[in-house]
């Protein structure tokens, strides 16, 4: 569904208008488009004492054509980039209200606070972020790099590291203009160059506040960033429309082989979309459509017999799920059962049958579609949010098993997406779903999908466990 409110404030009458009223304007995002350049321009660079990911940053910035430019708090960067070969410059800020400061806005501010070791040395965040927020583009980037809480073992450490959530999530909130704060935090010298990719491009447009953990070895690097899964299988469930359409179209613009997976009564509709990846895939492989209950029984061994017959899959996709509202005391058992089998308990027993089989095996990526409301519980909601809450605590718990035999589980938990279904919503619950976030408007099912495909890809080899919030920075769960 269009959100007209947005279109209209940035139509040249609304933009007068909503100036003249005082009304609150939302950014039109910058996302990913084919054929548009995903990076360019500058990024200003600040660090806190003894930076210990700068070596890093300049080989990601060189690698995606962007040119660091050294904050006063990174004096140490100038000679790194120069004995590297990178363009390199110094960081001048410019006040918002200057004539020729658009001429001089950064596209990103990349801080590191991997060698912040008291909470006294958190003043040269101020000082960076002071500096450069005014200086932002729009639809800019803040990522903040630190290290994890529980991996100091110093608890002077633990508390700075801790401190950084409260920056990077501020900064969020008052940046606005399209711009996402973003923070990693990084153990040892893993590699971040996925990470950094995704959170420095359009594709992380609806991402923001979030907080990732990067942990492991150096993670593969793609033949092609813009087709990181080429030759990959991917299975989606749930693939006819809204999200799971957009998940499944958005693997296959990046290389992969995808099966779609949902009942018979969308039929119709997962052929359209099949055909629809098949018309515009550059894979050479076979897309392929698969009607299956996934709350069947015998479902589980179905699927895994399918996958394994086409030659097995290597990124297993849970996003089917359904909705079956009441408040708990009008709820009736079935309606709870639905909603468990669906949403929960079908991912399990999936991927009991796929990892039982071989079908999914090292090197596999798992990735489950959760929600806010498993997160802050929603009335009205109690099935639902209960499902989308085991699903983070089933990605949080099965992280360590899997690693083991090298394979990655995360999930997403999106927000207020404009799909069917919040189509349906009251006027005001639709409305106050799509302003009470940072960016002040509904997500787009393809933020979720570059999530996805994102956390699915061979750079996120050093990410599991992690739940990966798309929604703008919502207020609710914050």
């Amino acid at each position: 569904m269009k959100d007209r409110y947005l279109d209209f404030v940035n139509s040249p009458f609304g933009m007068s208008l909503a100036r003249a009223l005082g009304l609150p304007k939302p950014e039109v995002l910058r996302r990913h488009r084919p054929g548009v350049a995903e990076f360019g321009g500058m990024a200003a660079i600040g660090a806190g004492p003894s930076p210990q990911l700068l070596d890093q940053i300049i080989g990601v910035l060189r690698a995606i054509g962007m040119t660091g430019i050294a904050h006063d708090t990174a004096p140490g960067w100038l000679t790194l980039a120069r004995a590297h070969g990178a363009m390199t410059g110094r960081f001048e800020p410019h006040a918002a209200d200057t004539a020729d400061a658009a001429a001089h806005r950064v596209d990103a501010l990349l801080f590191d606070a991997t060698g912040i070791t008291g909470s006294s040395e958190l003043r040269s965040m101020y000082a960076f972020f002071h500096d450069g927020l005014r200086s932002l583009a729009r639809s800019g980037r803040i990522v903040v790099l630190g290290r994890s809480p529980s991996s100091c073992a110093d608890p002077r450490i633990a508390t700075a590291q801790r401190a950084l959530e409260g920056m990077t999530r501020s900064l969020g909130k008052e940046a606005r203009n399209g711009v996402t704060s973003n923070l990693l935090y990084v153990t040892g010298n893993a590699d971040i160059e996925g990470a950094l990719r995704f959170f420095l491009s359009p594709r992380s447009a609806y991402v923001s506040a979030q907080v990732v953990h990067i942990d492991g070895p150096a993670a593969p690097v793609p033949g092609n960033w813009t087709q990181p899964l080429a030759g990959k299988r991917a299975v989606v469930t749930g693939a006819a429309r809204g999200i799971g359409a957009s998940i499944a179209t958005v693997l296959a613009t990046q290389g992969a082989i995808v099966t779609g997976i949902d009942i018979d009564a969308a039929r119709d509709a997962l052929d359209q979309t099949m055909l629809s990846i098949e018309d515009m895939s550059p894979s050479d492989g076979a897309h392929a459509a698969l009607i299956a209950d996934i709350a069947a029984a015998d479902a589980p061994a179905e699927i895994a017999a399918a996958l394994l017959a086409s030659g097995g899959v290597d990124i297993v996709v849970h996003n089917a799920g359904i909705t079956r509202d009441k408040t708990i005391a009008r709820m009736t058992g079935d309606m709870w059962d639905s909603v468990l089998d669906i949403n929960l308990i079908a991912q399990e027993r999936i991927d009991d049958a796929l990892l039982g089989q071989g079908v999914l095996g090292a090197g596999g990526r798992i990735v489950a579609v959760s929600s806010i409301s498993g997160i802050a519980g929603n009335r009205g909601q109690t099935n639902y949010a209960t499902s989308k809450a085991g699903v983070i605590g089933r990605v949080q718990s099965m992280a360590p098993l899997l690693r083991e035999r090298g394979i990655t589980i995360n999930a997403v938990a999106p927000g207020f997406i404009e799909t069917q279904m919040t189509a349906r919503m009251p006027f005001a619950t639709r409305e106050a779903g799509r302003r009470l976030n940072s960016m002040g408007q509904g997500g787009l099912p393809v933020d979720v999908a570059e999530t996805v495909a994102w956390l699915a890809s061979p750079g996120c080899a050093n990410i599991t466990g992690n739940v990966v919030r798309v929604c703008g920075q919502s207020l609710v769960g914050a």
